[in-house]
């Protein structure tokens, strides 16, 4: 199992000093804040410094900062990202006072964080979902008129050259009167072919598949969103081969159980304070799912 960066320290003895420093770049004493966000989050947890295994989580309940931290890194590390965040005035400057130790490998060298590392959350995995789906139904009205053309191309007269603006036009009627090209065939060169897609948790899950790459580290911001309780079993598997078997290193925030049971896992919670690392089955949250079960255990029977 691989890490590429092995602890990330907070700047919270220093946040009074960006406070001050931002004020009087708005205006001398007299200079306003309207955000302080993300100063006094983690202050608050006594959270000064994260050490890293190769799968660490942060669990906590809505305004923990769980996310925060993920940004946080993902900035400073300058990962690549799709989906905008949340931040702030202070923001940019708080992250550059933020530092980390990158791992080191067998020669004794720190690591670099490999090229393709990213920070993925569940925005954007609805985006690709609804990209997908405008691209299939955009695809869906495009294939009855490539119908019509094939027949048009393939049984009609021959088009003429009189210019550039007839090639494209021939180009087609000679792939449609192709004896090695089927209708199938002339409409997936044509129009294009729809993105496979089935639930809204598997089609997540195939983008998670798709999306890991080998020898990476990757920030997951709840990876599980929109998943079944079927479908997060699957993606715990998926992110525990890619850890053990595929050099990945995985930062992950998460509310799901399942995935705070990722074999190996180390757990921050930070609803405690001060923040503690704890094992999956001291959390707040799975322990209040067992009370739940152990409550109705009899319809188990």
């Amino acid at each position: 199992m691989s890490l590429y960066i092995s602890s990330f320290r907070l700047p919270i003895e220093r946040e009074e000093e960006l406070v001050v420093k931002r004020m009087q770049h708005n205006g001398g004493t007299l200079g306003y804040i309207d955000n302080y966000y993300p100063c006094c989050i983690f202050d608050k947890k006594q959270l000064r410094e994260i050490e890293f295994a190769p799968i660490t989580v942060f669990c906590g309940g809505n305004g923990s900062g769980k996310s925060t931290l993920l940004n946080l890194i993902a900035e400073k590390l300058r990962l690549s990202r799709s989906a905008p965040f949340n931040s702030g005035e202070l923001f940019a400057s708080y992250a550059e006072s933020c530092s980390y130790t990158a791992a080191c490998g067998d020669d004794g060298y720190e690591l670099d964080i490999p090229d393709g590392s990213s920070i993925i959350t569940s925005d954007d995995v609805f985006d690709f979902m609804l990209a997908a789906r405008t691209n299939n139904e955009e695809i869906a009205e495009e294939t009855e008129a490539g119908r019509e053309k094939y027949v048009r191309l393939k049984f009609g007269e021959t088009v003429r050259f009189t210019g550039m603006d007839d090639y494209e036009v021939i180009r087609q009627q000679l792939l449609s009167r192709s004896k090695s090209v089927s209708r199938r065939k002339f409409l997936r060169r044509t129009v294009g072919t729809e993105v496979r897609m089935g639930s809204n948790g598997e089609t997540a899950l195939e983008y998670f598949d798709t999306k890991l790459r080998t020898d990476c580290l990757y920030l997951l911001d709840e990876p599980e969103n929109s998943m079944s309780v079927k479908m997060q079993f699957e993606l715990a598997k998926l992110l525990e081969q890619a850890a053990r078997y595929c050099g990945c290193q995985l930062i992950i925030a998460t509310h799901s159980p399942i995935l705070l049971a990722l074999e190996g896992a180390r757990i921050y919670d930070l609803d405690a304070s001060p923040a503690a690392v704890r094992d999956w089955w001291e959390l707040e949250n799975v322990r209040l799912l067992n009370d739940f079960f152990k409550k109705h255990s009899a319809r188990f029977r």
